[in-house]
């Protein structure tokens, strides 16, 4: 019940960033994207800096003052680099939040989640690093407390907070290793990014080039308003009473001495578990998986090509027909949307055949039954303005939309409605045909709501012929049942006025017949 609530909290504002910046702009709709954005930028500005920093215990310091101080580019890229830091975590943080709250950590999707959870510690430990490098006064409380935190495991046996006591304990090979680890540490960072995506067909890394234009243009406004600079040098000797901390990174160290070292660990054990876990808890029941139909398939690859998952492979034909190749559905990768039957050129309602075989088809929904049901329904539209509507069932059902002269049908994914079937619709009865999906083209398997808009624009395969005039179909990619209603209802006025457009274009030809004959 609280997620539900939530995630209705989230739809509310991500339906206000809609409105604001139009939902391909909407920065929460791209929140993996910019994390991606924000590591570029971290490591390119990173680069600048390393290349001056003096990495030795006395000059460690002085080199960040006299980047920071003497030369304003070099102050600038420090400022875009803690604050792209800073955004990198909220972006990761909020990423997580959001495909917790839409359910999108189980099934296939386990395995970017469960690697997700190592890029939340690599980034935390790359940034905590990075404040050491400054050492300063804050820098030095860090030290000791993550020596103090380290020391309450029994592997290093509280001797790593000898290091930070008095002046004399560190020396310049101390600044070589924390400068070996900010590098390395982001490598290894990069490489699970990668990993990350490893399952995901065509994954969003780079953000629309507005919105990164914009996201860099705040990040250098804030960097000018609020340059980022260092506290007095690191004296063991003498501690300050008060410290500025970056909460983004640096929230877990008041909590190490209001909890415990011990305290600590437990909860970033257990929070760590607990992500762990999280795809198999309350797991649904696996649905069925796509099959392949040889007797119906010629190898074109479209399925191949639509997958959102990477769960279609092609390989050498097996059966001996004149094709070169043949699909093969790998059940682990199978998110069970039908988008590959939408992609199949086979799944065309318009084969007379008395049962439709496709080449490649959701056992739990078959294109079949779809055209029975569209044939049975068809007949009992009556009135002005007839729609069929066609949705998704991750998002408002369309079934839902019980009215004369409208009828609904639910699919696996909105990407798996096969083209020809909107025509089909048209040239048997209806007036228009309405398609649904999850709203801003957030589509709940990816890929579904994009390849729908490209196949109606006739941009990709298979794709709605001009036959079918562009005013008699209409796409809503919505997540609320009123919003979805008022789409249908512009829709129906939309076609009443096409239609009561052709009577009055109509008439007066058949009046001038009427005089010819007279």
């Amino acid at each position: 019940m609280v997620r539900e609530q939530a995630l209705k909290a989230l739809q509310r504002v991500e339906q206000g960033f809609d409105r604001l910046f139009g939902a391909s702009l909407n920065p929460w709709r791209q929140l993996g994207a910019l994390s991606f954005l924000f590591f570029w930028v971290v490591a390119g500005t990173g680069l600048v800096l390393f290349i001056f920093f003096d990495t030795s215990l006395t000059g460690a310091h002085r080199s960040v003052e006299a980047l920071t101080r003497q030369w304003y580019w070099g102050g600038l890229m420090r400022s875009l680099h803690r604050y792209a830091s800073d955004a990198m975590v909220l972006t990761m943080v909020l990423h997580l939040l959001r495909e917790f709250l839409y359910g999108r950590y189980r099934g296939v999707r386990w395995f970017s989640w469960i690697t997700g959870v190592p890029l939340l510690w690599l980034v935390f430990a790359s940034g905590i690093n990075g404040y050491w490098l400054v050492w300063d006064q804050l820098a030095h409380f860090i030290a000791v407390g993550t020596a103090e935190w380290l020391d309450w495991l029994p592997l290093f046996g509280g001797v790593m907070i000898r290091n930070f006591l008095t002046p004399e304990s560190l020396s310049d090979r101390f600044f070589s290793l924390l400068v070996f680890l900010h590098v390395g540490i982001p490598l290894i960072l990069l490489l699970m990014m990668w990993v990350h995506i490893q399952r995901i067909s065509r994954p969003k890394t780079n953000p629309p080039r507005l919105l990164a234009g914009g996201t860099l243009a705040m990040l250098l406004v804030l960097s000018l308003a609020l340059p980022a600079q260092s506290q007095l040098p690191a004296d063991p000797l003498h501690l300050p009473e008060v410290l500025q901390l970056d909460w983004f990174y640096l929230y877990a160290f008041p909590l190490l001495y209001t909890l415990s070292p011990g305290g600590l660990w437990g909860l970033a054990a257990a929070g760590t578990a607990l992500l762990g876990v999280l795809p198999w808890v309350g797991r649904r029941p696996p649905q069925p998986v796509a099959e392949v139909h040889l007797e119906s398939c010629n190898g074109c690859g479209r399925c191949f090509e639509d997958c959102p998952y990477a769960a279609v492979v092609m390989q050498p034909r097996a059966d001996g027909r004149p094709f070169q190749l043949q699909p093969v559905v790998n059940a682990d990768l199978c998110a069970a949307c039908g988008i590959c039957a939408g992609a199949c050129p086979s799944s065309t309602p318009f084969r007379s055949v008395a049962s439709l075989a496709t080449g490649i088809d959701m056992p739990q929904m078959p294109i079949d039954d779809l055209r029975e049901r569209l044939e049975q329904a068809l007949p009992r539209l009556a009135g002005e303005a007839k729609v069929v509507a066609w949705g998704c069932r991750h998002g408002v059902r369309a079934e839902d939309l019980a009215e004369p002269g409208v009828a609904g049908f639910d699919l696996l994914c909105a990407g798996m409605l096969p083209p020809s079937f909107v025509e089909y619709a048209v040239r048997h009865g209806a007036d228009g045909v309405l398609l649904v999906g999850c709203a801003g083209g957030d589509c709940e398997f990816r890929l579904g709501c994009r390849w729908t808009e490209e196949r109606m624009a006739a941009q990709r395969e298979p794709h709605l012929r001009g036959t079918v005039p562009a005013e008699r179909v209409r796409i809503a990619w919505v997540n609320d049942a009123g919003e979805l209603r008022a789409e249908l209802a512009a829709f129906r006025e939309r076609l009443k006025t096409l239609q009561n457009a052709s009577r009055s274009i109509a008439e007066p030809i058949v009046i001038r017949r009427e005089r010819r004959h007279g």
